[in-house]
């Protein structure tokens, strides 16, 4: 009897863009595992990762606001959300595998350390490994989740988590979408925050930007969107219209210039990487206060410098602030009766 993940992978197969990634010609996971009855393999990919704790822990970990107090303000795990949605809406568009674009776009930032890029800066100074996002989140999935069994997730998902920057050359075009609607979501949401926060006015952008990319926050977001769409139909590539393309790297590096270094904004960052750097040499030097999940990974031989920046990046902005009060911050005496 056929079963439902078969009859989906058939769909799949009738349905899809010949230069869709398909679920059943998947290159497969590190570990082979019974498939499912009920989900082809990128689904599968996608509840694992939807389910694991560092997925959770993104809602607690800076986009690029340190620790905002305002409700509306995004956060690591809602800037995933809209990397999901561009993805998707892409992705279903051309008739490529919605369900990998999506499990890519869900763990694409999972390696993300606390105070966003300002820990990670942090981290891969100290770390004689170095550290780097998009590999800490291979690392996750591939060891960390689980108590070290990891999720065991197919190539073509960590293809697309480890080559979602801008070096990145993912496998999949599933993979070049989430690349690509990672940039899409950042600058669209970084500046709609940056207007909130009156640190940009709309007036501020660039008079050129906005008569190719649009007038508003929404405009280019559909823009850049149908852009894509319009340029990649029915093609084994995914691009942008050189104008379009051209107006979303002016309107990135107007914001590198105006949010993302503007002192304001940023001007706590330097405490953040002044935290995470004590951190990290008081674990060095204190390994038996991780927990135990951190403790096993040495006993299987991890090197201890490299388990250490596992267990402050998988930290959330205010655990680590928490961590570090605990240890440096002398406590009031409490009065007697």
């Amino acid at each position: 009897m056929t079963t439902i993940r078969e009859n989906l992978e058939q769909w799949e197969e009738k349905y899809l863009s010949p230069y869709a990634a398909l679920s059943r010609h998947s290159l497969g996971r590190l570990r082979d595992e019974e498939p499912c009855d009920i989900r082809p393999v990128f689904q599968r990919d996608r509840d694992r990762i939807l389910h694991c704790k560092a997925f959770r822990r993104l809602k607690d970990k800076t986009q690029v606001f340190l620790a905002p107090e305002g409700d509306h303000y995004r956060t690591r795990l809602t800037h995933t959300l809209e990397v999901s949605q561009n993805a998707r809406t892409i992705a279903k568009a051309l008739r490529l595998n919605e369900d990998l674009a999506e499990a890519i776009a869900l763990g694409h930032d999972l390696g993300h350390t606390p105070f966003g890029h300002a820990g990670e800066r942090a981290l891969n100074r100290v770390c004689p490994y170095g550290f780097e996002h998009s590999e800490q989140s291979v690392r996750t999935v591939d060891v960390l989740e689980k108590d070290g069994q990891g999720l065991n997730l197919t190539f073509e998902v960590r293809d697309g988590i480890r080559n979602h920057q801008t070096k990145g050359n993912p496998a999949t075009l599933e993979g070049k979408i989430v690349r690509l609607s990672d940039k899409i979501a950042y600058i669209h949401h970084d500046c709609d925050d940056a207007i909130r926060a009156g640190i940009l006015k709309e007036s501020d952008i660039p008079k050129d930007i906005q008569e190719t990319a649009g007038r508003t926050t929404g405009e280019r977001l559909d823009r850049f969107i149908h852009d894509i769409v319009t340029n990649s139909f029915g093609k084994n590539e995914i691009c942008m219209s050189p104008e379009v393309g051209g107006a979303m790297k002016k309107l990135r590096a107007f914001l590198f210039s105006n949010v993302y270094t503007n002192p304001y904004a940023k001007g706590e960052e330097g405490k953040a990487e002044l935290l995470i750097e004590t951190l990290y040499d008081y674990y060095l030097h204190h390994l038996e206060k991780m927990s135990a999940e951190f403790q096993m990974l040495m006993e299987r031989g991890e090197p201890r410098e490299r388990v250490v920046c596992d267990y402050i990046g998988a930290m959330t902005d205010r655990f680590a602030i928490a961590q570090y009060e605990e240890i440096y911050i002398p406590k009031c005496w409490p009065l007697r009766a």
